[in-house]
């Protein structure tokens, strides 16, 4: 194997597909970055349940593959001088020169290397950037407790040209609805992708204008997982097992009160009040026409108050949230004002951005528990 490539290219490259390689793999291989030269250069990595490949334009002298350990080529990527970089094998060894620059790395045995599963059948495409928005608002009410696995994942629901990602903690639960192009309008599915790998996935796709999306349907090819392409990248990875909450229903259909806050200057203010929030206690809000009064602390412990300008209808209202998840939604509305829509001081408020055209639907609804307050 020999070939010359440009240098932030290979960089490029093996950063991304070293995001897949498994901190504690199960068997040594696993930690092998898969490097296939051929009319192109292919880099793979895998660990049983999520892959990576990427392909790359390169200048081939001699096909061939090679299994190197992945981490280190990603550091020795990040770290080489600005100039073309030529990689060869050597025997056993795979050489990488760039400059006066020259690696020396050990190989495994390619032939132990798992086989990379298919992609599942392409189900339709979004945009890259709605969609890592999109995921960024939902992952953040994922669980992280992974002795419930269901609540780590992110439910992925497929109607028509509508998709819809849902999570929750039990303590929040996060909606986002998108629109999509499917390869067949009728197309429907379900499937509990895991938080974390969906994330970093929709994250690292925005290289290319739209990913796809890959679903295997029951008895076809590729059941049991998800894929994403775009940009030359591809990764897939296994679905959740379990039965997602029917997170519909926490939806209240109707509230007694909304109240609408700059969001700016709200996520400061929760910052600033919230530094004498002890740990587990809440920030308290007290909505009144035209203010609300932001409260932490107690008794002899540290206090904070602020006011800020709101608006108001309905009855005032005191309730209260843990700071953390009340700046993870105002942080994800993606708007100037947030709306809050409440029932009654200690049931479930949701959080808004205000829709661009009054009455609308809110594409993305993030409902928070509010905190009993004592007395």
């Amino acid at each position: 194997m020999k070939f010359r490539i440009d240098r932030d290219a290979l960089a490029d490259a093996v950063a991304w597909t070293a995001r897949t390689l498994p901190v504690r793999p199960p068997v040594p291989v696993l930690a092998g970055m898969h490097i296939q030269a051929a009319d192109r250069l292919t880099l793979s990595a895998f660990d049983y349940e999520v892959s990576a490949q990427v392909g790359t334009d390169i200048d081939t002298e001699e096909p061939g593959t090679a299994l190197v350990p992945g981490r280190l080529l990603a550091e020795i990527s990040r770290s080489l001088p600005p100039q073309p970089v030529e990689v060869s094998t050597d025997g056993a060894k795979v050489m990488l020169r760039c400059g006066s620059a020259k690696f020396t790395l050990p190989t495994m045995p390619v032939e132990d290397y798992p086989t990379l599963p298919e992609m599942p059948p392409a189900a339709g495409s979004v945009g890259s950037d709605e969609f890592a928005a999109a995921v960024g608002q939902v992952a953040i009410a994922a669980g992280r407790d992974d002795t419930i696995p269901m609540l780590t994942g992110v439910r992925v629901e497929i109607e028509g040209e509508t998709v819809t990602l849902a999570s929750t903690d039990r303590y929040r639960l996060a909606v986002r609805e998108l629109h999509w192009k499917p390869e067949r309008p009728d197309f429907s599915a379900v499937a509990l992708v895991p938080a974390k790998t969906l994330a970093d996935t929709a994250k690292s796709l925005t290289a290319g204008a739209e990913v796809s999306i890959a679903l295997g349907g029951a008895g076809g090819g590729g059941e049991g997982m998800i894929g994403f392409a775009g940009g030359g990248r591809r990764t897939t990875s296994r679905l959740l097992d379990g039965d997602f909450v029917k997170y519909r229903s926490l939806l209240p259909s109707e509230y007694a009160g909304l109240a609408e806050v700059q969001t700016s200057p709200f996520i400061e203010a929760v910052k600033r009040v919230s530094l004498v929030a002890e740990r587990n206690t809440p920030v308290r809000l007290s909505f009144r026409q035209g203010e609300v009064i932001l409260e932490a602390g107690t008794g002899d412990d540290a206090q904070a108050v602020e006011a800020l300008e709101a608006t108001l209808e309905g009855e005032d209202i005191d309730i209260a949230f843990n700071p953390g998840f009340l700046l993870d939604g105002l942080s994800a509305t993606g708007s100037d004002v947030a709306r809050l829509s409440f029932t009654t001081p200690t049931k479930p408020a949701v959080l808004t951005g205000k829709p661009p055209e009054e009455g609308a639907d809110p594409n993305y609804r993030y409902l928070i528990m509010p905190v009993r307050l004592s007395g």
